[in-house]
């Protein structure tokens, strides 16, 4: 069983940045997946279309059998500014409160479900009555994650949810989140630019690229023998205690390209350690590559660690 379903779904900003493009992602009931890729790829702008937050410009996106904003309370999004997203005007106690009142939620029984969520979430009482710029990071994350699982979402959106706390703060939040999604059955989509988080609460992971998604499938599998020339260069990056795991380190020339007018071809050609003349001139589909979905002409088909950089694209 999916909970949410995109099929081509593009969106184009003004001066004609294509942000998404040709978007196709199916979101499988349960667990938590990962959306990573480095920033310009897109990840904000998906999380925020398949919230209901920003309209597509082209495609379809079904979430929990519902389209367009019949599927609003469905799902509910984490934004990455976590004291940002709550009005400075409001204590949290109204904060709280504001959408038991805007989905007409019976009140009393909505309030107590909340006040024990706060307790769940290791908030005291004390906090209703500040203001978002009287919390901490991680506080304001907390009551960010209170606010959206009083509806009860079928599937909870997350940016960047670590994005600027400490290290221990990171972990219990990670846990909190880990144990709310089993106690009640939620989907989470979460997107990070740290793969190590990724690895450890995600079953499944999506690597995007210059608003397209490069590879899609199992984390376990994507960990072990990535399949796009991409994903493992960001694999590579990723720092290991363990010197027997550490992965050849892949580098990267060059900037991201410019989204107003992408490369043609593979996207990720001008940057690709094992680019051939093919990847300059035609588009690679999304498609089935040893249990994963790759969009690639020349996927690596190596155990981890096997991809050797060549040419004038790596170091």
């Amino acid at each position: 069983m999916t909970v949410a379903e995109l099929r081509g779904v593009g969106v184009r900003f003004p001066g004609g940045v294509r942000a998404l493009d040709g978007i196709d992602l199916v979101v499988p009931t349960g667990g938590i997946m990962g959306l990573v890729g480095e920033s310009g790829s897109g990840k904000t702008t998906l999380c925020r279309v398949l919230a209901g937050l920003m309209p597509p410009d082209a495609g379809q996106i079904e979430v929990a059998g519902r389209e367009g904003a019949g599927f609003r309370r469905a799902v509910q999004m984490l934004l990455q500014d976590a004291a940002g997203s709550l009005s400075p005007r409001m204590r949290v106690r109204r904060l709280l409160m504001e959408p038991i009142l805007i989905h007409g939620l019976p009140r009393a029984a909505a309030w107590a479900e909340m006040l024990a969520l706060l307790h769940r979430l290791g908030l005291s009482g004390d906090v209703l009555d500040r203001y978002p710029h009287q919390l901490s990071g991680g506080q304001a994350r907390r009551v960010a994650v209170a606010r959206a699982l009083i509806l009860r979402p079928a599937l909870l959106i997350a940016d960047e949810p670590t994005a600027g706390l400490d290290v221990s703060v990171q972990g219990e939040l990670l846990n909190l989140l880990l144990d709310l999604q089993r106690e009640r059955g939620m989907t989470c989509l979460v997107a990070s630019h740290n793969l190590h988080v990724v690895q450890r609460i995600s079953s499944r992971m999506a690597v995007m690229y210059l608003g397209q998604i490069v590879e899609h499938g199992a984390t376990a599998t994507l960990f072990a023998a990535p399949a796009h020339p991409y994903t493992a260069a960001l694999l590579s990056a990723t720092p290991v205690l363990d010197p027997a795991r550490r992965r050849t380190r892949i580098v990267l020339h060059g900037d991201l390209p410019s989204p107003v007018s992408p490369p043609s071809g593979c996207r990720f050609h001008t940057r690709c350690f094992q680019a051939q003349p093919r990847c300059a001139m035609e588009a690679p589909q999304l498609r089935p590559v040893a249990g994963r979905e790759v969009r690639c002409h020349f996927p690596l088909t190596g155990p981890a660690g096997s991809a050797t950089p060549s040419g004038p694209a790596s170091s």
